[in-house]
């Protein structure tokens, strides 16, 4: 099993990299908190992710992750009845992986189900099973490297971003609105923060 891989972005997209390591193009898929933090760096930078292998019958899948924390609260999500890898990415999506820990360590139930594709009931496993695991790694959690100004234009950044947001479950109309309304109040911003911002907007409908 691959557990970790270091090399080069030959791709970046807020759910995909495809990192070149020692010539071999690996797929990776990736969570937002994992691809916020890729986007900052130079693309020419090296960058090392943990990864999970979820292997099927029909197929071999990496999803890879800025840090150890991050991997294992994927590795825990995927251990309740009912979450899936995809899923569980969507999950590491809706936050960052503190918001995220503080939300299950904190029983804080209607938080989860604000995440697309995780109802009451989900959330609620989610917790019961998962409370004591996130305690412990809360103090895990996060790491901040160099920032870096993304280079591409306002139209492909509106894009992408509405694009993100149904790949994570939300609906186009929804999506559009929640970027659109951001960009109004703000209307520049980098792609990241754009995200993010409309993110926040969608979670409060």
């Amino acid at each position: 099993m691959i557990g970790y891989l270091r090399g080069r972005r030959l791709a970046l997209e807020p759910e995909r990299l495809v990192l070149d390591t020692n010539g071999v193009g690996y797929a990776v898929r990736i969570p937002l908190s994992t691809y916020f933090e890729l986007e900052r760096l130079d693309p020419a930078a090296e960058v090392g992710l943990f990864i999970h292998t979820h292997v099927r019958a029909d197929a071999i899948e990496l999803f890879g992750f800025w840090t150890e924390s991050e991997r294992t609260l994927f590795e825990h999500c995927l251990g309740v009845s009912g979450v899936g890898p995809r899923l569980a990415q969507v999950v590491l999506s809706g936050g960052s992986t503190r918001d995220l820990l503080n939300a299950i360590g904190g029983g804080n139930v209607a938080a989860l189900t604000r995440i697309p594709g995780i109802g009451r009931k989900t959330a609620e496993r989610m917790v019961l099973e998962l409370r004591e695991k996130a305690k412990t790694l809360l103090a895990e959690a996060g790491a901040e490297p160099p920032e870096a100004e993304p280079e591409a234009g306002r139209e492909d950044e509106q894009e992408q971003a509405v694009s993100a947001l149904v790949n994570l479950g939300y609906r186009a109309s929804e999506a559009q609105r929640a970027v659109s309304r951001v960009l109004a109040e703000q209307p520049e911003m980098d792609f990241q923060e754009l995200l993010r911002r409309s993110l926040r907007q969608l979670s409060r409908l």
